[in-house]
């Protein structure tokens, strides 16, 4: 009875390739190739080929880029997440990030700007440009929107 409720317990670290433990300091760029927990002190770059987590106890000032980031800690820097970015509370996140897919829950402070966009999407947008058409190919009457910019006026 008791070996069977040994082995139901659940490790937060396993699947873990790479952990970085309270009370760690690092400064430098760091290169991961599989999931990652940091629970200590990064300073510099961080880059994660997979999963990326940042603990509750880290404290990061790094620029942050990984495939799938979750941040319960305090990260200042940009943070790049090539499909989804989440922050979970008590994460604290200063600087711009940048991520396909965004989750922010509740009693999670973040500083700075998003922009959400997958990286061919985001080019095209600051690619693209704005086309006015001559008055006599604008929508008639029966189309009910109104567009305001600053460029029009």
């Amino acid at each position: 009875m008791f070996e069977r409720d040994k082995t139901t317990q659940v490790d937060e670290t396993s699947g873990t390739s790479a952990f970085l433990g309270k009370g760690s300091r690092v400064s430098g760029k760091l290169t991961f190739e599989g999931t990652v927990r940091i629970e200590g002190q990064v300073e510099g770059e961080i880059t994660a080929q997979d999963a990326l987590t940042i603990g509750e106890g880290a404290v990061v000032n790094a620029q942050v880029t990984g495939t799938s980031v979750v941040v319960h800690g305090k990260v200042t820097g940009d943070i790049t997440a090539r499909k989804r970015l989440e922050i979970r509370a008590p994460g604290k996140v200063f600087g711009n990030i940048s991520t396909p897919s965004l989750v922010i829950h509740e009693g999670v402070i973040f500083e700075g700007q998003c922009t959400m966009a997958g990286t061919e999407a985001g080019r095209a947008d600051r690619d693209r440009k704005v086309a006015f058409f001559p008055k006599d190919e604008r929508p008639q009457e029966g189309v009910a929107f109104k567009v305001h910019s600053e460029l029009a006026k």
